[in-house]
């Protein structure tokens, strides 16, 4: 009669198989809900009882054994049960029993025994071929492990962070406009959104002027990047085309504050785009700058 595996192994089976289950098939939050922890608390007790029962089938399976084979049970489950799957693991064959492994057949001396594979290296192979298996349905019939699904939640957590934060920080007006680089890859979204029909890509002008030369129609202010930011808050005396963005409620401060950042970027810190590149012809004076 073979001795049985402990109950804490199927209780630790069972909690990371169902943590596993939810992980990849539930939701987020899974560990907060009832439904969670009330199946895990049925296959619980689930284990106990059915380790009840096998504790009677054993002691009456046990009475009806011979009083050698009762012995050396007794001495079996003596043995702690994680030593006794260690020794069958990595066990090695006596010398006597080494002799029934040989192969009728050698050369220069070496002889070759028919050993099995070990039982460590079986199990290990077996582990990645559920593991393999979990895997692959999980991947192709949940959104569990993918790249693209885990980037976009991820995306969704970090903007309404930032959409949260923009409802208590100050609000960012001509004074409190600071240029950053860091503002940059955001103002040219805002710019691709709202300003490109008119800007075209890269700022090199169409129906509105070239925003990477030195020419400007309007010059309101010292700094290149606040005469943006104060287009943007005001638009253009000089064309109602140039709507005040911000005043109209198209876009906040904020984002007028990176608008302007990625306006002062193509112009300042890239070169122009010229007429024979497919720039527009400049337009209004030539502009001079404060640092």
């Amino acid at each position: 009669m073979k001795t049985r595996i402990p109950l804490t192994l199927y209780l630790t089976a069972a909690i990371a198989g169902t943590i596993a289950a939810f992980q990849m098939f539930g939701e987020t939050r899974y560990y907060t809900t009832l439904y969670f922890w009330g199946l895990l608390i049925i296959q619980i007790l689930l284990l106990l009882i059915s380790h009840a029962i096998g504790d009677l089938v054993e002691n009456a399976r046990f009475i009806n054994l011979s009083d050698e084979d009762k012995q050396t049970y007794l001495k079996s489950k003596g043995t702690p049960y994680w030593k006794r799957l260690w020794e069958s693991a990595f066990k090695k064959q006596t010398p006597s029993e080494e002799k029934s492994l040989l192969i009728d057949h050698g050369f220069d001396g070496i002889t070759e025994l028919d050993n099995a594979l070990p039982k460590w290296w079986i199990g290990l192979f077996y582990v990645t071929i559920i593991y393999c298996l979990a895997y692959l349905i999980a991947f192709t019939f949940t959104d569990y492990a993918h790249p693209d699904v885990e980037y976009l939640e991820e995306s969704r957590i970090q903007i309404a962070s930032i959409k949260e934060y923009e409802k208590t920080a100050p609000s960012v007006d001509l004074e409190t406009a600071v240029y950053s680089q860091d503002n940059i890859i955001e103002g040219e979204q805002i710019f691709k959104t709202n300003c490109i029909s008119c800007h075209s890509d890269n700022g090199k002008g169409g129906i509105g002027p070239n925003l990477t030369d030195n020419k400007w129609i309007n010059i309101k202010q010292k700094t290149l990047f606040r005469n943006v930011f104060w287009m943007l808050e005001n638009g253009s005396p000089n064309n109602p085309t140039m709507r005040p963005f911000i005043k109209d409620g198209i876009i906040t401060g904020r984002d007028a504050e990176k608008l302007a950042a990625y306006i002062y970027h193509i112009n300042q810190e890239k070169s122009t785009i010229t007429v024979a590149e497919g720039g527009a012809a400049p337009q209004g004076t030539e502009a001079t700058w404060d640092e």
